[in-house]
C-alpha cells in the first residue's frame, strides 16, 4: 500500500471512529430527551465524511459498501434537513431520530465496527472468513435488533419529552 493510501485510510478510519463515538453520545441524548447540539453536529459531519471518503478508495467495481454509502448519504440528507432545515418541528422530530439512528447503524455495522472486526480480528475472521457464515449473520441480526429497539426507545423518549421543550434560536435584533 502506498504512503498516500495508508494516510488516507488512517484519516478515513479516524473520521469513522469519531462518528461512532459521537453517535453514542447523540444516542444517549435522544434516549434522555436532550439535544446535544455540538455532538450532533460532530456526528452528522463525521458520518457524512465517512460515507464520502469511502468512495475515494481505489476499487474497480461497485461493492456493497458503496451501496450502503449511498443509502447513508440519502438518510443523512433527511436527518440534516429535519434537524437544521425544519428545526425538528412536528413529524420532522421523529424523522430526525429515525434517520439519525439509521445513519448510526450504517456506520456501526458497515463502515467500521462489526464488518471491520470480522475482517481484521483473526478469531472473528476464522469464524466468518467470507462474512457469509452464520456467526456473521447472527451478529448482523443481533446488531440490527439492538438498533431497532434503541430507535423505538429514542423516538418515543425524544419525541414526547422534547415536543413541549422550546427550540432555542438565536435572538434577532433589528438595527
Amino acid at each position: 500500500m502506498s504512503l498516500a493510501l495508508t494516510i488516507f485510510t488512517i484519516v478515513h478510519v479516524t473520521i469513522s471512529l469519531i462518528g461512532i463515538f459521537s453517535g453514542f453520545v447523540v444516542l444517549a441524548g435522544l434516549l434522555t430527551a436532550r439535544r446535544f447540539d455540538g455532538w450532533t453536529a460532530i456526528f452528522l459531519t463525521s458520518t457524512v465524511l465517512t460515507s464520502v471518503t469511502g468512495f475515494f478508495f481505489p476499487v474497480h467495481h461497485f461493492m456493497p459498501s458503496h451501496g450502503v454509502g449511498i443509502l447513508s448519504l440519502l438518510v443523512l440528507s433527511i436527518s440534516l434537513y429535519a434537524r437544521y432545515g425544519r428545526n425538528l418541528a412536528g413529524h420532522w422530530r421523529w424523522g430526525y431520530v429515525v434517520t439519525t439512528m439509521l445513519a448510526f447503524y450504517f456506520n456501526v455495522f458497515v463502515f467500521v465496527l462489526v464488518a471491520q472486526l470480522f475482517a481484521k480480528v483473526p478469531a472473528l475472521k476464522a469464524l466468518a472468513p467470507t462474512q457469509t457464515e452464520p456467526p456473521f449473520g447472527i451478529t448482523q441480526l443481533a446488531v440490527l435488533l439492538i438498533f431497532v429497539a434503541l430507535t423505538i426507545a429514542a423516538t418515543r423518549r425524544f419525541h414526547t419529552a422534547s415536543a413541549s421543550a422550546p427550540i432555542l434560536r438565536p435572538a434577532v435584533t433589528s438595527a
